[in-house]
């Protein structure tokens, strides 16, 4: 019978291109059986484009609505109750 087993520590990288991040104020998701879709945009009236584009499988996609909640929470906690932004007006679509 073996014991437990020693958690695996795996090394990432990050590449130097996205160390800066990018802004995002908007987002559509879609999704299908297999995977979600996550499209962040910089939309800065008349126009927007998309920054980043992030397929999920279902079950990744559960962990991170999970984290987001846990870490808003830990947000909120020390910095506050965070006020919901307005939906912007009109519609966003792709060309």
């Amino acid at each position: 019978m073996e014991g437990p087993q020693k958690p695996m520590e795996i090394q990432v990288t990050f590449p130097e291109n996205l160390k800066g991040g990018a802004y995002s104020n908007n987002m559509t998701v879609t999704h299908t059986r297999e995977e979600f879709v996550l499209d962040f945009l910089m939309v800065a009236p008349p126009a927007g484009s998309v920054i980043a584009r992030i397929i999920l499988s279902p079950g990744h996609a559960k962990r991170v609505v999970a984290a987001l909640s846990e870490n808003v929470r830990k947000y909120e906690e020390a910095h506050g109750a965070i006020l919901s932004a307005q939906e912007p007006p009109g519609q966003i679509g792709f060309n």
